[in-house]
Parts: C-alpha cells; sequence; structure tokens
C-alpha cells in the first residue's frame, strides 16, 4: 500500500517502520519510522475535502510567507516529493509526508489552566504572525464551515422535512435551540455590517491540533486543512467549546457537563497576550459571545443530524445525535451563567502583549 507514495519521496517502504499514529478522526496518519529520520503520513479525506489541492495551495501560500516574514516559526508544512509535489495521489486518494517534530507531543484533553494557555497562545501566535498575509488569497477547504445562519437554515428545514417521530423526541432540545436563537442574529448581523475583518483563521482548535514540548508549553500548530479565512471568534469559540468543560461533547449525563471558569481565564490570557494589539475593539466585545457562537451552532448541527437521521455524523448507539445536541445545549446554558464571571475576569486582567 505504501511503497509507492513513500518511492515518491526517495523512501524504501521495507526499510521504514509504519504504524497508525495520532487519535483524528478525518483523515488517515502513520508515523514512518527509519533508522535516522521520522516522518508523518497522512491520507485526506477526500469525502470531507473535496478539493484536497485547495488545502495544498493553501499551505503553499502560508510557507512561502512565513518563510520570509519569519523563518524561524516552526511549521510543519508538508514535505516535497522527488518531483517538487506536496502531494502523492495514489489510487485516487490523496496522500502528504509531513515532519515529525522529535521531543514533541498532543494530549487529547485539557487538565490544567497551563495546557489551556499555552495551547490559545499558539492559536493566537499563528494568527498575528499571519496578520498582513491577505486572506482573500487562501481558498475555503470547507465551505460554509462555520456559517451560524447556514446550520440555522438547515436546522428548520429539518423541522417541516425530517422524521416526525424524532421531531417528538427532541421536542424539548428544539424549543431550547428555539429559545437561543438571539445567538444566530447576532451572527447574522456581523455578516451584514462587517463588523469585524476575515483574518487568518485555524478552525479547529481542539488542544490535539496544537503540538507541545516536553514541559507542556506549546511549540506550533498543527492539522492546518481548515485553515482559511474566517472570522476569529471561530477560534476562541471552539477552544472554550472544546476545553471549558472536563466533559466532552460526547458525555450523555448532563450533569457532568461543568464550565471550569480558570480555564476561561486561561484561553482568554494565552490568546491575548498574541492578538490584543491585532484586534478591533468590536472584536474584543466579541470574545465572550466566541463562545456562545460555537457551542450554540455545534448544537444546532449535532440536533439538526438528529432530526434528518443521522445522516452527517457517525453514531454509536440510537440517539447518539440527540444526546450531544442535550450535551452542548446543556454546555451554553451554563456558559451563559458564567458570562458575568466571565466579563469581570477581563475587565479585571493586564495582558503583557508579545
Amino acid at each position: 500500500m505504501f511503497q509507492n507514495i513513500l518511492n515518491s519521496y526517495g523512501l524504501d517502504a521495507d526499510q521504514c517502520l509504519i504504524e497508525p499514529f495520532g487519535s483524528g478522526l478525518i483523515n488517515h496518519t502513520w508515523k514512518v519510522s527509519l533508522a535516522d529520520a521520522e516522518y508523518i503520513l497522512q491520507r485526506i479525506n477526500n469525502n470531507v475535502f473535496k478539493n484536497p489541492e485547495k488545502i495544498d495551495d493553501n499551505l503553499y501560500h502560508i510557507k512561502k510567507y512565513l518563510q520570509a516574514t519569519v523563518p524561524e516559526y516552526l511549521f510543519a508544512a508538508p514535505l516535497a516529493t522527488l518531483d517538487h509535489k506536496t502531494v502523492v495521489i495514489s489510487d485516487g486518494e490523496y496522500y502528504r509526508m509531513l515532519p515529525f517534530v522529535k521531543n514533541s507531543h498532543t494530549i487529547d484533553n485539557v487538565t490544567n489552566s497551563d495546557q489551556a494557555y499555552h495551547a490559545a497562545k499558539q492559536f493566537g501566535k499563528f494568527t498575528r504572525l499571519l496578520n498582513d498575509f491577505d486572506p482573500e488569497k487562501l481558498g475555503y477547504t470547507l465551505p460554509d464551515f462555520h456559517n451560524l445562519s447556514l446550520r440555522v437554515e438547515q436546522f428548520k428545514e429539518a423541522i417541516q422535512n425530517g422524521n416526525k417521530e424524532r421531531f417528538n423526541l427532541g421536542n424539548d432540545e428544539i424549543k431550547e435551540v428555539i429559545l437561543h436563537m438571539d445567538i444566530a442574529e447576532k451572527y447574522a448581523q456581523i455578516k451584514k455590517k462587517r463588523e469585524i475583518p476575515l483574518r487568518v483563521i485555524h478552525h479547529d482548535t481542539k488542544i490535539n491540533n496544537v503540538l507541545l514540548d516536553d514541559n507542556d508549553e506549546g511549540l506550533c500548530v498543527i492539522d492546518l486543512d481548515t485553515v482559511m479565512p474566517g472570522y476569529f471568534i471561530s477560534d476562541v469559540g471552539d477552544m472554550m467549546r472544546t476545553y471549558l468543560s472536563e466533559a466532552n461533547e460526547e458525555e450523555q449525563d448532563v450533569k457532568k457537563v461543568n464550565i471550569r471558569e480558570e480555564i476561561f481565564t486561561s484561553i482568554y490570557k494565552g490568546y491575548m497576550e498574541e492578538m490584543d494589539g491585532i484586534l478591533t475593539p468590536i472584536e474584543k466585545d466579541l470574545f465572550i459571545y466566541g463562545g456562545k457562537f460555537m457551542i450554540y451552532m455545534q448544537a444546532v448541527r449535532f440536533l439538526t443530524d438528529f432530526l434528518n437521521g443521522d445522516v452527517y455524523y457517525q453514531t454509536s448507539y440510537p440517539d447518539h445525535n440527540l444526546s450531544r445536541a442535550r450535551n452542548q445545549i446543556a454546555l451554553l446554558k451554563q456558559y451563559i451563567r458564567s458570562e458575568q464571571n466571565f466579563r469581570e475576569t477581563i475587565d479585571g486582567m493586564e495582558i503583557k502583549i508579545n
């Protein structure tokens, strides 16, 4: 399976140890080890990313810009083959090779404030370093990925045309989504009035998309397939959605869904140390909204998929997507209850700008 791909890089599969690597759910990833070198091999999921060449083009432009402006920055870009390509197509599948960063690791869950701080700092640094790069040069690898207006329209269509039995099962969750529709209305206003600028945004700021060193300090961000033009609320919101609670979106017992306010403090501190001098006043005012934006959107997406018969997200038990939606609604309500405390934290914090 790997021989032709590795040959493209001048490697012999018989001389390599190839083993599955990481916990990503979209792309297939392997670690390729030789006596004197280590690499990461990935197969891009072209069922999700319909145009993998667009990913490759985006990374080319970003790599070129960063090499010219901050050559010391660790940017884990795809390596070139012997014929100078950064994507290998084999049997209709798309592959790429990346350097393996020694003395680095990832984690799947935020267990302390320092981890949240260093992750937020790395995502903020990435966007800051690309502040003068024109985001319009990048293609949309997942069009409408964080378009909340579209997700709400899909939700409304699911209510009209979805499974009626499931509508009854999810009636309480439907009411909650409708109750918090002001979050979507605010997003529509932001877009219509162009209140905040497009930036180069990662769009998938889970903790396992940050490389950490042996001291759990941040090295760089990875998994760059979703890097494209977007609003900063996508990145800060996804951090809050996935870092604040000890229980992730798969937890069925909503009593275990909580908000760790000290983690919010660390996210804000780490991100703003990099971005405080970059964000506009309106963006700063929207920082807390970012969490509501992403938590609400994920609740809408899970509930919509449940009403439509589980056509997008993989499920492992009946009503799995309804459980996920219920989980995110619980997180949203807890987040809103903590909102005043978040504001007081921000008002009382002094940020050291890098």
